[in-house]
C-alpha cells in the first residue's frame, strides 16, 4: 500500500484562498459602518442548480435536547462570592506547599504538587508560584533525578517539564534506567499501576526523534489494558479506561480535571486541602459557565433561526459553549467564551448551509457577499441565504460592539473576519468537490480541508477574548501559517472525515478524504483507516516537536489556545462525530461540566491544617 506523506505545509496555499486586496481591505474596514466597496466578485454561473427550496432533499436535524434548560437553573452571585472567600482561605496553605527550597526531595515533591494542580484544574490560581518552581526546579534536574528509580515520579517529572513549556528533559537518560540488559522495559513494572499510568502519559509527549517513548507507550498501554479488567479498585480501573480512551495530553484540561477530582477523592492517600480547593474551584467555574449559558440561550432564542430556516443545520449552541470552555475555561475569559460560542454557532450554520443544503452557485453567491461585506448584496440572495448572510453580519457586529464596550474603541474583529472569509472560500471548494464538478488529489484536499475543519478560524475567533497585545500577536503568528497549526488542522481533517465518513457517503456528499484516498491509492476502507491512524500519530509527534521549537518565541497564552483547539478535535472525534451525533460520550462531557454538581461543602481550614 502507498503511504501518504504531506508534512511541510504549502504555506502560501491556504493564505492565497483570500486575495491580498480583500485582506488589505479587511484590515482597514470599520465593521459597524458596513462601508466596504465591492472587490472583484466571484464568478457565479446561473444554472438549474439554483433549486426551488421546496424541491430540495436534505437530512433533517432535530432541535437541541437542551432547549431552555439553562435558563431555568437558579443563579445567585452571592454563591460565587462565598466560594471566593472559601478558596482564598485555602490559598495561603497551598502557597506554602510551593515555597522554594534547595532540598532535592522537596523539589520533587513540589513538582508532583504542580502536576496535581494541573490535573485538578486549579493551576491558574498559582501561576507565579508554579513558574518560580519550574525555573529553579529544573535547573539541575539531572542531579535531582540521580538515583530516582520510582517510575511514577520520573514520568511525572518528565510530563511536567513538557507540559509547562520547559525544554523537554533528556528522554533516553530519563527512562533507560527502567530497562533491563535486553533493552526492554523490566517486567517488575508491569503491576505498578500508578507508574504505568504516568509512563503512558509521558509517552504522549514523544517526537519523531525518540524511539524510547514509542516503546514506553507500547509497554504501558498493553499492561494497562490487562490491569483495567483485573483486580484494580473500580475508581482506578475507570481512570485507566479513561486514560486509554483519551490520554490527558490530548484531553481538555478542565474535562480531565472533572474526572480526576472524582478519582482523587477516592484515593486512600490524598491531600485534603488540595481536594477541597479543587471542588470549590470547580463549583466556582461551573457557576460562571451556567451564567454564560443563560446569556447564550436567550441570545439563541432571540435569533429564531430554528423557525427562519429549514432544519438542515445542527442546533448546537450548548456544544459550542463547551468548545469555548475548552479554548479557555478560566473565569477571566467569560467575555471571550460568550463571543466565541456565538461565532462557533455561526460557523456551524454557515458550514451546514454550504455542505448540506446550498447548491454550488448559491455557495458562490454567499462567498461573494461575505468577501465584499455589503448588506445590500444580500438582497440578491435566495430567502434562506438572506437569513444566513444577515445572521453573519449581525454576529460579527454584535461581537465588535460588545468588544468596544468591554475594551474600548481600539477593539476590532478584522483578524477574525479575515480568517472567517478564508474559511468561506473553502466551502466553495468543498461544494464543487461534493457535486463532483472537480476531483482533488488527497494532498490538495487536505491542504484546503485543513482550513475547512475550522482550526485556523477557531483560533482566530478565540483570540478576540484575549487582550489587544496578545490578540494582534496571535493574528500575526496565525497569518504565517505555522507548521504546528497546519499539523493540528490536518489531524483534525483526518479525524473529522473518518468520524463522518458513513454519514457523508450516506447523504451523497463525496468530499471526504477517506473516499478520495481509497480511489487514489486503491485501498479498502479498513486499510485506509489503519493508514490514517498512523498518520495521526505522526502528526501528534510533529506537533510536540514544533511546540518545543517555538514555545519560547510564541507567548504561552497564544500557543496554549492553539493546542486547546487541537484538543477540541480529540474530544469530538475519538468515537465517531460527537458534534453531529452528540448523544453518548459528547453529551457526557457537557453534563460533566454544566449539569453534574461537584460536592463542595463549605468548610473552614486554618493555615495549620493537617495535609
Amino acid at each position: 500500500m502507498k503511504t501518504l506523506t504531506f508534512f511541510g505545509p504549502k504555506y502560501g496555499t491556504q493564505v492565497s484562498l483570500l486575495s491580498p486586496n480583500v485582506v488589505s481591505k479587511l484590515s482597514r474596514f470599520p465593521l459597524t459602518s458596513f462601508a466596504r466597496k465591492p472587490t472583484k466578485p466571484v464568478c457565479v454561473k446561473t444554472t438549474d442548480c439554483d433549486l426551488v427550496e421546496s424541491q430540495r432533499t436534505f437530512n433533517k436535524f432535530p432541535r437541541s435536547d437542551w432547549g431552555d434548560h439553562f435558563l431555568r437553573l437558579p443563579f445567585n452571585v452571592s454563591d460565587m462570592d462565598m466560594l471566593t472567600i472559601e478558596m482564598n482561605a485555602l490559598k495561603s496553605t497551598i502557597r506554602k506547599m510551593l515555597m522554594y527550597s534547595q532540598d532535592v526531595e522537596e523539589t520533587k515533591e513540589r513538582i508532583l504538587i504542580i502536576y496535581l494542580l494541573v490535573a485538578l484544574g486549579m493551576a491558574y490560581h498559582f501561576e507565579d508560584e508554579i513558574d518560580d518552581n519550574l525555573k529553579h526546579g529544573f535547573e539541575n534536574i539531572e542531579t535531582t533525578m540521580a538515583g530516582e528509580n520510582d517510575l511514577s515520579t520520573v514520568s511525572v517529572m518528565f510530563w511536567v517539564s513538557g507540559h509547562m513549556d520547559i525544554t523537554c528533559l533528556p528522554v533516553r537518560n530519563m527512562f533507560r534506567r527502567f530497562k533491563g540488559e535486553d533493552g526492554k522495559f523490566e517486567e517488575c513494572h508491569t503491576k505498578d499501576v500508578k507508574g504505568l499510568l504516568s509512563l503512558y502519559e509521558a509517552a504522549q509527549l514523544g517526537t519523531s526523534t525518540e524511539d524510547i517513548l514509542d516503546e514506553a507507550m507500547s509497554f504501558s498501554s498493553s499492561h494497562l489494558e490487562c490491569l483495567a479488567g483485573g483486580t484494580c479498585p473500580p475508581h482506578i480501573s475507570r481512570l485507566i479506561q479513561n486514560e486509554l480512551y483519551m490520554p490527558q495530553h490530548h484531553n481538555a484540561e478542565i474535562l480531565f480535571a472533572s474526572e480526576y477530582i472524582s478519582f482523587y477523592k477516592q484515593e486512600d492517600v490524598h491531600n485534603k486541602v488540595l481536594l477541597e480547593f479543587a471542588k470549590l474551584n470547580f463549583k466556582f467555574l461551573q457557576l460562571h459557565w451556567i451564567h454564560e449559558l443563560k446569556i447564550l440561550t436567550k441570545w439563541w432564542n432571540d435569533q429564531d433561526l430554528l423557525s427562519k430556516l429549514p432544519p438542515y443545520f445542527r442546533d448546537r449552541m450548548v456544544e459550542c459553549h463547551l468548545y469555548a470552555v475548552i479554548y479557555y475555561f478560566e473565569p477571566q475569559y467569560s467575555f471571550g467564551r460568550i463571543m466565541l460560542a456565538k461565532l462557533l454557532v455561526l460557523l456551524t450554520v454557515v458550514d451546514d448551509t454550504c455542505d448540506r443544503y446550498g447548491s454550488v452557485p448559491e455557495v458562490a453567491k454567499l462567498l461573494d457577499c461575505v468577501e465584499r461585506w455589503d448588506p445590500e448584496l444580500g438582497e440578491s440572495l435566495p430567502d434562506y441565504l438572506k437569513t444566513v448572510f444577515k445572521f453573519t453580519l449581525d454576529v460579527f457586529e454584535d461581537c465588535e460592539r460588545a468588544g468596544k464596550s468591554e475594551e474600548g474603541l481600539s477593539f476590532n474583529v478584522d483578524g477574525a473576519l479575515a480568517e472567517f472569509t478564508i474559511l468561506q472560500r473553502t466551502h466553495l471548494n468543498f461544494a464543487e468537490w461534493a457535486a463532483a464538478e472537480k476531483v482533488p488529489t488527497v494532498e490538495e484536499y487536505l491542504e484546503v480541508g485543513g482550513v475547512a475543519v475550522t482550526m485556523y478560524a477557531t483560533i482566530a475567533l478565540g483570540l478576540l477574548g484575549l487582550g489587544p497585545k496578545a490578540r494582534e500577536h496571535g493574528y500575526e503568528w496565525l497569518k504565517s501559517r505555522p507548521k504546528l497549526v497546519h499539523d493540528l488542522a490536518t489531524k483534525g481533517r483526518l479525524m473529522n472525515d473518518m468520524g463522518g465518513f458513513k454519514d457523508d457517503i450516506g447523504r451523497g456528499f463525496l468530499a471526504n478524504v477517506v473516499n478520495y484516498y481509497m480511489k487514489e491509492y486503491g485501498t479498502t476502507e479498513e486499510e485506509t483507516y489503519k493508514e490514517f491512524h498512523k498518520i495521526v500519530r505522526d502528526l501528534e509527534k510533529s506537533v510536540n516537536s514544533e511546540f518545543l521549537k517555538i514555545n519560547k518565541g510564541v507567548p504561552r497564552e497564544i500557543l496554549s489556545r492553539a493546542l486547546n483547539c487541537g484538543k477540541m478535535i480529540d474530544v469530538t472525534y475519538r468515537s465517531g462525530d460527537g458534534y453531529t451525533r452528540p448523544r453518548g460520550k459528547f453529551t457526557e462531557y457537557v453534563e460533566s461540566l454544566f449539569v453534574e454538581h461537584m460536592d463542595a461543602p463549605v468548610m473552614q481550614y486554618a493555615s495549620s491544617s493537617t495535609l
